[in-house]
Formats: structure tokens, sequence, C-alpha cells
């Protein structure tokens, strides 16, 4: 199935998306519905095109007015940011002339049919819109929404005389909704620049030209020029030139980072002051700026649960209160003789009170701000789903080199056995690993420092989780660990060192090792015991390297649990082992981690920059190798959601003591309208200080 995105310009009904969702995950063959109000984004899996026009269909008929689109049509994308303005201020003009109509009419109390005209001037200006998408959702069967609710509401109070109340309730609710959208609107304004790091375009160089060009037409292997206080707009490597670049907005670090010749650049850094020439290793689609912006805008689509449950509540909210408003607005006067209009009354504030909006509209768009506001420092969450569960974490797996230590190893001691000298199993061990790129192997690589002669190696082979097997020069060498030396039937004896071990055997004989050491990151300690403070009730960590130096790192920086000497498949089996029953996060690189991180609750990928594996795998990404802002994020997580509930708590709260309040009649109109639109806006711009959040 092919992953399609349908952008719903113009939907403004929290409860009509609703329904727009669930009619389209009913369909055969689609898959992946999840449509988000915040973004008007529907994301859907179709296998043809015919799907397509029959979901533009659905959303037509539950919402005539909104036009819909593929994302990738940039083109009415742009007509519709283009006005976006000039309708916005159309609906100030309109509002702002109901508004004058309704206070004129206010006072007016002679003659009746001047001051009627007035009131129902005022009213159609102002729910115009209201009554006609309420008029075509009842024809269309699409009955319980804010439209219909407030229609019944002002045209009953209409019914009984109360003109003032009729016209002030509509004026104020299309007021709110105006408030509403606008910060909405600039919330994720707000978001966008947060990620405003897509490249407007790239210098080409071609036949010796410089040719500004999208950066969509630059190919692999293509040069192009960064000038000072440009962005990078591909992945690449600096073949010309040196400079500062910012990579905040990628990493979240402020410090700006050198770079020279044969350097990787990624799209996305800011080039501070040098001129560059960069050679472009991936197309902008596989690029890290079009992989990080993909993942953060598609998050939205991945909801929370408590998304999904305030989803499920509104379904059959509005429809149970509109009953009970039905049987408020009948019963007491059936039973005991009271006034009907009295009744009516009740049960058209209650009407008014029973709009969802609050909520629907509040807490998809506080995990949205959330998303963004991590993504500002550097931390990629793929979803609301993950950023939940991020928060209450039982166990935190750890792997170890590249995450907890610093993954840049040193030679620090070579040891000879059986008249072998050093210079030769550095040099035989260098020519096993030629064709490794494990950070073990670039080491001794380093350390061998002269050119390799490839021609002489034979016969090689990896045997995973061992080492290196190969013919060198009409030698049969072995190179590894104890456990390739077992395998092959090789006598070493025992070696008090801390750090990794590679062993190195000549035509059977044992020839020595190579020390290589491997530093723990600093600040690992604290964010173990911050982890803990946090509530984190278990920290493991697995390795393949060794015993000793497993027992080592654990020690020292407070891990409580540790497997080493692990194969590329146990770890799997030990991740399973602590992970059943429990919420459990895995922290690796993204590279050799993947099949973990892709099983964990949580996985996440520390130094994911440029790592294709770590932004496919995880489900959460940290961009730089900080590992302290695993533990930030999780008191950020905390943050949102306590805004989350905060909201959900306060909307509820008001809305029910309201409704009660209503019943009894205790509250006008006016009052209504508070516990709808005001009590909706409050939490709106409650969710916005999630934007503000800040890392401690």
């Amino acid at each position: 199935m092919e992953k399609k995105e349908l952008v719903l310009e113009g939907l403004d009904c929290a409860s009509c998306a609703a329904k727009i969702e669930d009619t389209v995950k009913n369909l055969d063959n689609v898959d992946g519905v999840e449509l988000n109000f915040i973004t008007k984004t529907l994301s859907i899996k179709v296998e043809d095109e015919e799907k397509i026009e029959e979901i533009k269909k659905i959303v037509k008929k539950i919402e005539p007015d909104v036009e819909v689109y593929e994302k990738n049509e940039r083109k009415r994308k742009n007509k519709e940011e283009e006005g976006e303005e000039f309708n916005r201020k159309l609906e100030i003009i309109r509002l702002v002339s109901a508004l004058g109509v309704f206070i004129t009419a206010l006072f007016v109390k002679e003659p009746f049919w001047l001051q009627l005209t007035l009131y129902i001037v005022a009213y159609l200006i102002s729910g115009g819109k209201v009554l006609l998408r309420s008029f075509k959702n009842i024809i269309r069967g699409n009955v319980f929404d804010e439209n219909f609710l407030m229609s019944v509401a002002t045209i009953g109070a209409f019914s009984i005389g109360e003109f003032p109340e009729a016209v002030g309730v509509m004026v104020f609710f299309e007021i709110g909704e105006l408030l509403q959208d606008m910060a909405v609107d600039n919330s994720k304004k707000s978001i966008k620049a947060l990620l405003d790091i897509r490249p407007d375009y790239a210098n080409l160089l071609k036949e010796g030209k410089e040719i500004r060009v999208s950066p969509e037409e630059v190919k692999k292997g293509d040069l192009i020029i960064v000038k000072p206080g440009e962005r990078v707009p591909l992945d690449g490597i600096v073949i010309k030139g040196n400079s500062m670049v910012d990579t905040s907005a990628l990493t979240g670090e402020s410090v700006p980072r050198s770079i020279k010749e044969n350097d990787e650049v990624m799209s996305g850094f800011i080039n501070l002051n040098g001129l560059i020439t960069v050679k472009v290793e991936k197309e902008y689609s596989e690029s890290t700026i079009s992989k990080i912006l993909d993942m953060v805008e598609n998050a939205a689509a991945k909801k929370a649960k408590t998304e999904k449950l305030i989803t499920k509540f509104a379904k059959y909210y509005t429809p149970v209160v509109v009953f009970l408003a039905i049987a408020l607005a009948t019963l007491p006067p059936l039973i005991t003789g009271a006034p009907f209009n009295e009744w009516l009354y009740r049960a058209l504030i209650f009407l008014v009170i029973s709009c969802p909006c609050g909520l629907v509209v509040s807490i998809p768009l506080g995990y949205f701000a959330g998303v963004g506001a991590l993504s500002k420092q550097g931390v990629l969450v793929k979803g609301g789903n993950y950023l939940e569960r991020l928060k209450d974490l039982d166990t935190v797996i750890f792997d170890k080199t590249g995450t907890l230590t610093e993954g840049v190893f040193e030679v620090v001691e070579i040891k000879t056995f059986n008249d072998f000298k050093k210079g030769e199993i550095l040099k035989i061990a260098a020519y096993a690993e030629e064709h490794s790129n494990h950070p073990i192997a670039e080491s001794i690589k380093k350390k061998f420092e002269k050119v390799i002669n490839k021609n002489i190696i034979e016969d090689y082979e990896e045997i995973s989780g061992h080492g290196i097997r190969a013919k060198i020069g009409g030698k049969e060498i072995l190179v590894g660990n104890r456990k390739l030396m077992n395998k092959f039937k090789i006598k070493t004896p025992e070696i008090n060192f801390s750090g990794t071990i590679v062993f190195v055997a000549i035509d059977g004989k044992f020839a020595g090792y190579i020390g290589i050491s491997d530093k723990i990151k600093p600040g690992v300690k604290d964010v173990i015991k911050n982890l803990k403070d946090l509530g984190v009730k278990k920290t493991v960590m697995l390795t393949g390297d060794s015993e000793k130096v497993a027992q080592s790192v654990a020690k020292e920086i407070g891990i409580d649990e540790y497997y080493a000497e692990l194969l590329p498949g146990d770890k799997v089996n030990f991740f399973e082992k602590f992970s059943e029953g429990v919420s459990t996060a895995f922290v690796g690189d993204g590279i050799n981690d993947a099949p973990v991180l892709t099983r964990a609750d949580v996985g996440i990928a520390m130094g994911g920059l440029g790592s294709d594996a770590a932004i496919e795998a995880a489900d959460v990404v940290i961009m730089d190798d900080d590992i302290s802002k695993l533990s930030d994020s999780m008191k950020i997580s905390r943050k949102i959601l306590k805004i989350t509930w905060q909201n959900i708590t306060i909307v509820l709260g008001v809305k029910i003591l309201f409704l009660i309040l209503g019943a009894l009649g205790k509250t006008d109109m006016w009052g209504a309208v508070f516990a709808d639109v005001g009590i909706t806006i409050i939490a709106v711009f409650n969710t916005l200080r999630i934007l503000r959040v800040k890392k401690k």
C-alpha cells in the first residue's frame, strides 16, 4: 500500500473531522487512517488512486466547503497560505459589523419592528454561516455538531422572545471561534518557525558556472556552493574551504561547529562565515533534513491514548447531551405542569454549554505543540503516543558503545607472545580489519597509519559476534575476541585489562593482543541518577564487549544490571526478557541496534544526526550525542502531559458545573457562552505554554 497525505483546507469543525476519520477507516483496502485536526491533514495507505477519489467524496459529503488536495501539490498549498490573511480580514469585518448592529439594536426600544429587524440582521450576519452549515449537515444525516447545537439554541431563544440573548450568543460564539482559530494558527506558526529549516535553494556548480536551483534538482555527486549565511541544502562532504556552522536547528546545540575539507555536513546546517564547496552524498528526498521534516510533520498523525479517548468521548457526548436537553425541555412541564418556556430556555442553555470544542481542539494541539517544543531542543519524537509513553518508564535498557561511552576508540596497549613483534601483530590486525568500518577496526587502522595493500588479503571471512578469519600474505590469521580464539582452539592467557581486547593469532599460534580503550561520556552518571529520581525502577546495560569491561563501566556509572559478550541476536532475547509486562525504553545508536529499537515501547536513538537507520528504527531520536537529553525529555513530556490533563480537568469541570447550573436555572445564556467559547479559548492559550517549556 502507498502512503498518501491529503490536506483538508477549510476544515474547522472538530466533530466533523472525527466523522471523516471514522468513515474513511471503514472503507475496504484502506489502512493507517489518521486525521489531525490541528494540521488539517489526513494520512492514509491505499492501493490505488480510485480510493483517493472516494475519500474526497466522503469529505465533501460531510464538509462540502472543505477543499481536498494532496500535500505535495505545492501551488495549491501556497494559494491556501496566501488566502488565509485575506479571509481572516473578511471574518473580522463580518463580525465587527454584526456586533455593531447588535449593539445598536440594544439601544433601540421603539418601534418594535425596527428593533426586531436589527436583531435579525445582526443574527444573520453573524450566524448565517452556522445556519447554512447546520442545514447542509442535517440533509446529509450529520446532525450532532456545534453548528446544530448553536442553531437550535439560538432559534429556540428567538421563538420564546429572548432576542438579545439569541443574537448575543451567536455573535460571541463566532467571535470565540475566530479567536480560537487565531490562537491555533499562531501555535502552528510557532511550531513551523521551530522547524523552518527547509532549504529554499542550492547553488549548483555546472560547467564552471554557479546556478541557483531547487534542492530537489540536485543529484548525488553534484557540487554545490554554500555561502556565508546560507543554509546547507543537502547532505555531503566538504571538498574545499572551511567554516563554522550553526547546527542548532537540528541538534539544539548553541555552540557553532568547525568544519574543514573532508568533513561531513548535513542539510539544515547554517554556514556562518566561510565559503565552502560540498560534494552531494544524498539526493534531497534522502537527506537528513527531508527525513527530519517528514518525521516531525507526520508525528501529529500518531495519536496518544488520551487523544483517542477524547475523540471517542466527544463522539458520544454530544448526542447524549442533546437528548438530555430534550428531556429537560419536555419532562418537567409534563410531570409538574411548570411553564414550558422556562424549561425550554434551560434546555437551550444546556445545548450551548454542551459543545465539546475545548477538548477536541486543545488536546491534539497540546501533543502537536509538545513535539514541536522538543524538536527545538534536538529531540525528535515520532508521535504523541511515544510522547505519552516517555513520561512513565519502568525500565531503561542501554547499549554501551556509542551510547554510554564515547564510541571513539584508541589503541593504548599492544602485548606480544610467542616471539611475535608488536609491529607485526598491529599490521596483521590492520590488514584483517581493512573491510570493517566498526570503531574498533578504525582505531587499529588509525594506529597502523600505513597504506594497506589489499592484494595480499585472501579468503576474508567475518564471523558474526566473534571476529575475522583471513589469509594474509599466505598466513592464516584470526583477529577477534576470546570466543574466536576458543572456536579455533587457540589457547589465550588471562589478561588484566579494563578496556576492549582484540586477540591476534597467526598460523594457529597466539601472537598477542591489542588493548583498546573507550571513554565514558561526560554526565552519564548524572543521567542514570536522574532517571532513578524520575521513577525509573531499573537500568540495564547490554554489550558485546567483555565481562571485565562491562563490569567496570556499570560500576562507574551506577547501572543496576549488565550483560556482556552478547551476540547481535542476544540483545533481542535479553531485551524481551526485561520488557515483559513493564514499560521499557531501549537507548542505542540506531544502526546495529535497530532490531531492539523497533521492539521497545520507546526506542531512543542516540546521535541520529545523519544516521538513516536511527531515524527509521527509533521512536525518539536525540540528534546530537547529548545523553542528558534523555532525562530532560522525560521531564518535558511530563510537563506536556500535565498541561494536557489540566485542560481536560478545567474544560470538563466547568462544563459539568454549568450544565448543572443551567438545568437548575441558575445561569443564563451568557454563562453558557463562557462555558463553551470562553473555556475553549482558555484551554487553547493554556496549551500554548508548552511552546515555552525549557530544558531543566
